[in-house]
């Protein structure tokens, strides 16, 4: 299956500075998966070594000198280690931290092999007091689930993968192309992007067979707590685990999980998910300039579950929920689409940067307000909302164009695509005219482009 991180990883082969990479995610997501085929397409040779089951390995990477490295190598696994040619491939890094430190010398002395490293509790090893990460001397690669347009191009969906990334701001889309389009998006929606449940069903066509892979991958993450060490109990991250999927969309509060634990014992066992890329946290911003995160509220955020597909498991939905519902918006309260949504927003920057996304609440008496979702592109700053009806009705996205003094927006709903110029006021101020780009759910992907481009448009 093609993953779209495939283009970084060239680019990353051929660059004169190039550094040894660090692929970050959470488990299952395809980090080995794409590894293999990236050597596969573009070195003769790879060395693999996985260090969770192979610890040991770890000893022959005590000398400061990469040269030595590389003989000791060569003498263990019987094989001819050629720079440009053979791609080492060190698995599971995280299960030996120290080797991390071995990477800068790679770096330094002998850049012109190409090392790559994975890990999915990478974070857990970083913030070991006596670990000291290569700072400069490596790169990170970044990876979730896969999108909907590798989905597609999984599926054999070429053509409209085609259409979605020629798509101009403006067109208009046939309504027979739509509904084809929010068909597969809802196949999307049951199956998610963990690359094992959309092998199994695009394989097997099977619904059962692909629900009991989902259940056997969230089995897996729950094993895995017992990876997590002795930081937290096993029962709180259990109940977190299976209560974050029914908390997607609204504002994160620890009374919701359980009246009986303390705030602070569940937000330590919340930060460990987090860490592990299972869940991802969606921080308050003030929104007042570049970038957001320099304004965000920690102590405000929503919570996004690693997969939409896993989510519809864990909140027992299935197909037919989907194909029943009138309009898909309205399946589970709209928070399997603003996940959805969320899950694609996350990782919509470059590979190497730290997946990241943001919403805007007002908490005020008679005045309270939510943007969904608020995220940058260049200088601009885009409130973007994930809301079934009409235009009219996106009263918190008003409010945030008046405060905030913006003139574009997004809303994604069912519908075909269509923009919006109307105008805006505070009580008693001057009308400001904004634009709101309101595309189909299916468009998520393309939305940074499309925000480029129609603001490019305008201007």
């Amino acid at each position: 299956m093609y993953r779209f991180a495939l283009e970084y990883l060239t680019a990353w082969k051929s660059k004169p500075n190039r550094k040894p990479l660090l692929i970050r995610g959470a488990r299952q997501v395809g980090k080995t998966y794409l590894v293999r085929f990236f050597a596969e397409e573009y070195f003769d040779q790879m060395l693999e070594i996985n260090l969770e089951r192979n610890p040991e390995i770890a000893s022959l990477f005590t000398a400061k000198d990469p040269r030595k490295i590389v003989q000791l190598l060569e003498l263990q696994y019987n094989i001819t280690i050629r720079p440009g040619v053979t791609l080492l491939f060190l698995d599971e890094i995280q299960a030996v931290p120290e080797l991390f430190a071995s990477l800068r010398y790679f770096y330094e002395e002998l850049p012109e092999l190409h090392v790559i490293a994975a890990g999915s509790l990478v974070e857990f090893a970083l913030e070991e007091p006596s670990f000291s990460m290569p700072v400069g001397r490596i790169e990170y690669l970044h990876l979730g689930p896969m999108q909907l347009e590798e989905f597609l191009l999984a599926a054999g969906k070429d053509k409209l993968v085609t259409f979605l990334n020629e798509y101009s701001s403006g067109d208009s889309i046939p309504e027979p192309l739509h509904n084809l389009l929010m068909d597969q998006l809802r196949t999307f929606l049951v199956t998610g992007g963990m690359p094992e449940a959309v092998a199994v069903y695009l394989n097997s066509h099977s619904w059962q067979d692909c629900e009991s892979t989902k259940h056997s991958l969230i089995a897996t993450f729950q094993d895995d707590f017992n990876k997590y060490g002795k930081r937290v109990k096993h029962q709180r991250l259990q109940r977190l685990f299976k209560k974050i999927p029914l908390l997607v969309g609204s504002k994160f509060k620890y009374v919701n999980v359980d009246r009986n634990e303390r705030s602070a014992d569940l937000a330590k066992a919340l930060n460990l998910l987090f860490r592990a890329r299972v869940a991802s946290p969606v921080y308050h911003s003030s929104c007042s300039g570049i970038p957001l995160g320099a304004a965000m509220n920690t102590k405000k955020f929503k919570v996004l579950f690693l997969d939409v597909g896993l989510m519809s498991t864990a909140t027992g939905l299935n197909l037919l929920d989907f194909e029943k519902a009138e309009d898909v918006m309205r399946v589970n309260a709209g928070a399997i689409c603003e996940e959805f949504i969320g899950q694609h927003l996350l990782f919509s920057q470059q590979p190497y940067c730290e997946p990241e996304v943001c919403y805007w609440l007002r908490e005020k008496k008679n005045s309270s307000a939510e943007v969904d979702y608020v995220i940058s592109e260049g200088a601009l700053i885009v409130p973007i909302e994930v809301k079934a009806g009409k235009s009219g009705t996106l009263k918190s996205l008003h409010l945030f164009l008046r405060e905030k003094h913006r003139s574009f927006g997004v809303r994604f709903n069912s519908h075909t695509p269509s923009v919006l110029e109307s105008q805006t006021a505070l009580p008693g101020g001057p009308n400001i005219p904004y634009r709101l780009l309101s595309l189909p759910l299916y468009m998520a992907g393309q939305v940074r482009r499309l925000i480029r481009q129609d603001t490019d448009l305008v201007r």
